[in-house]
């Protein structure tokens, strides 16, 4: 396992526990902190016993804040041009790894686009969501356009983002932008029910799901129903798909390998 200052990596039962930790920050997104969530998730993608991510902040005030503000006046224009913030948050889009976001506390500007970026997100009374980047004269840069419209819809992106609106855990499950919504005390037990469901099912499977989701949604309805089918065709060949309809057959668990 990688040295980490900025984050507290954990692996048990199958899950990454990955805890920014700079709470004295509001565990806010420094240059060295983006770097090593990159490299956590590199490690957990070649780790074959790890099944799911769960992103979360320490301190229990903030999940991530946003980008550290001080580095951030020092950026020029050319430098929003690289791969930077956005391109990690693809990269956790497209892990091979079902990633959750468990939010207590502020979910700020990068910090929401990071919990955006999870495929799924938990969140307590006490979490704030908000993409208030027009406050400081720019917009959201690391993907908070594009996925607040594609998870809540355009009218609803559009309020947050041109007001600059927070909204608590629970307007945010209302409106889509988290899946569950649980007590503060039930954070780490409700993500915990969640992995262990996720990690019931087939892991090249749940693969092919997320890659078919993903790079159907922006797609014509022809073209996302190719993709899901040769998504399918490749599940067809598994050694999984074998045991997982055999298990279903024989009234018994299934025993997945991952091939």
């Amino acid at each position: 396992m990688e040295d980490y200052r900025n984050l507290f990596v954990d692996k048990k039962e199958g899950v990454m526990w990955l805890t920014l930790n700079r709470p004295e920050t509001r565990n806010a997104l420094d240059t060295l902190t983006l770097k090593e969530i990159g490299m956590a998730f590199s490690e957990a993608e070649l780790d074959n016993t790890i099944r799911v991510i769960v992103v979360q902040g320490a301190g229990g005030k903030s999940f991530a804040a946003g980008a550290d503000i001080k580095q951030l006046h020092e950026r020029e224009a050319l430098e929003a041009l690289v791969p930077g913030m956005q391109g990690l948050y693809a990269q956790i889009e497209n892990c091979n790894k079902v990633t959750i976001a468990a939010v207590n506390g502020f979910a700020l500007g990068g910090g929401c686009e990071l919990a955006l970026a999870c495929d799924i997100r938990v969140a307590t009374k006490n979490a704030k969501f908000g993409l208030p980047e027009l406050n400081l004269g720019i917009i959201p840069g690391a993907g908070g356009t594009q996925r607040l419209s594609r998870i809540v819809g355009k009218g609803r992106a559009l309020d947050m983002i041109l007001t600059g609106k927070i909204i608590d855990g629970q307007e945010a499950e209302r409106i889509g932008l988290v899946s569950y919504f649980t007590d503060e005390e039930s954070l780490v037990e409700k993500v915990e029910m969640i992995a262990l469901e996720l990690m019931k099912k087939g892991p090249v499977a749940v693969q092919l799901a997320k890659f078919a989701i993903h790079k159907g949604f922006d797609v014509d309805s022809d073209t996302a129903m190719w993709i899901e089918k040769l998504s399918q065709a490749v599940a067809f060949t598994t050694e999984d798909k074998k045991e997982g309809t055999t298990a279903f057959l024989e009234k018994r668990k299934a025993v997945f390998k991952n091939n």
